[in-house]
């Protein structure tokens, strides 16, 4: 992407989020994905990462719209949460009670 483009943070057409995609083209997702496991490690590098980022970003920000994107942050990581306790119940057989 060159420096100048702002990417797109939705589908312009259906209001997907698409910030799952893009984080899925990250290389350090694509390498962590690589063996199919996440290991105390990667998650501490990515979390790292994050907070980098966080301290790069959040001075730039005036107190108004530094509560916009602290709200935008804290729904996605509820909408991430949500959706992976969403996937493991809907991947856990449902056992029957027999007494």
């Amino acid at each position: 992407m060159a420096a100048n483009t702002k990417s797109t943070w939705f589908d312009e057409t259906s209001n997907a989020s698409l910030i799952a995609d893009q984080a899925q083209r990250l290389k350090s997702f694509i390498h962590t994905m690589a063996d199919g496991k996440v290991t105390d490690d990667e998650v501490k590098t990515q979390e790292q990462r994050v907070v980098k980022l966080m301290k790069e970003i959040e001075p730039q920000l005036d107190a108004q719209l530094h509560e916009r994107v602290t709200q935008l942050l804290a729904e996605i990581t509820a909408y991430d949460m949500m959706q992976s306790l969403n996937m493991m119940q809907s991947a856990r057989p449902m056992s029957k009670f027999r007494g």
